[in-house]
């Protein structure tokens, strides 16, 4: 019988717990926590040397502010296209019959490009992929991982030297078990344990790398909360308002879309964004100010440089230069 159980893990799991009582071994507990592992960090990235061409594939929390933000963080020369829907999974990109809500609303050309042709041509420098929240359900019943690591694939058969990322989100601020709980616990046993997990085995040489947009909006929150930083207070302030005036409880208002694409920009560039301009264009043509000056600007930039570089799934080297410079156009 013992031979048997050891060709077996599943079936030797189970008779143990048959056999032992689960608070003495926390059997099934510990299963689910090596189902969760995140995977291990990738060797850093070396600083792009020129402006790049980006495609953004997702959904309302990538939205049309973001893109564009970093279009005007990054300078003359970055481009991008981009698909989104409303609550769109990985899934339903790949899968050309599935509808996508909101399409016809949200994707137009020339930003638009259909995202498997787009990605087979191997103009881009980069590909940023997110999935669907509640991320959960995602990786259950939408095959997070599996269509994670199609799109993966799809980018690395297109061009070798194109950079992966997946965009970490978040969930909503009403979540039950607590928004800042939810993105504390979320990255490693979700964005980079189960939903990572298939395509790190399988990519290893051509690695996905991470843009943590929920460790930097909650990074923020605690510090305007704290009373740390100028011109932001509260989380209410990084959401967006429904036309009855209600918080939008998931969201991003034009502050939040700035926050986010200062990580953005960050991840992609290797540099700080600490010298950013304050004042923005939305994709409509209107001006933005996020803050009153670039002083107060400053002290959300500085913090959002720190939770970028101390997450080495980023591909940043712990030497990546301080302080926003123009990219340098390679010759």
């Amino acid at each position: 019988m013992i031979r048997r159980l050891l060709h077996s893990p599943r079936r030797a799991a189970m008779a143990l717990a048959a056999i032992v009582p689960i608070g003495a071994i926390g059997i099934w507990g510990l299963m689910d926590q090596q189902r969760s592992l995140p995977v291990s960090a990738p060797a850093p990235l070396a600083p792009p040397t020129a402006p790049m061409q980006v495609y953004h594939l997702g959904h309302s929390l990538v939205g049309a502010e973001v893109p564009h933000m970093l279009q005007q963080f990054a300078g003359a020369g970055h481009s991008y296209n981009m698909q989104r829907g409303s609550g769109t999974s990985l899934r339903a990109h790949w899968d050309e019959t599935e509808e996508i809500l909101d399409f016809e609303q949200v994707n137009a050309a020339p930003i638009w490009r259909a995202p498997r042709a787009a990605i087979a041509s191997g103009d881009y420098d980069a590909v940023i992929l997110t999935e669907m929240v509640e991320l959960r359900d995602a990786i259950r019943y939408f095959d997070g991982a599996k269509f994670l690591h199609l799109w993966a694939e799809l980018t690395r058969n297109s061009n070798a030297e194109t950079r992966l990322y997946l965009y970490e989100t978040w969930h909503r601020l009403d979540d039950p078990a607590g928004w800042l709980t939810r993105i504390d616990r979320d990255l490693d046993a979700l964005w980079l344990g189960q939903l990572m997990a298939k395509d790190a085995r399988a990519g290893a040489d051509h690695p996905i790398y991470l843009i943590p947009g929920g460790q930097v909006l909650g990074a923020v929150v605690r510090a305007a909360e704290a009373g740390q930083l100028a011109g932001v207070t509260h989380r209410e302030q990084l959401f967006a308002r429904n036309e009855d005036g209600s918080l939008d409880q998931i969201h991003l208002s034009p502050l939040g879309a700035y926050v986010i694409a200062m990580a953005h920009y960050a991840v992609l560039y290797h540099r700080s964004p600490e010298g950013l301009p304050h004042q923005v264009t939305l994709s409509d043509g209107t001006p933005f100010a996020a803050f009153n000056s670039a002083e107060a600007a400053a002290e959300t930039q500085a913090l959002i440089w720190q939770v970028v570089t101390r997450i080495p799934h980023t591909g940043l080297s712990p030497a990546a230069p301080a302080g926003a410079q123009p990219t340098k156009v390679a010759s």
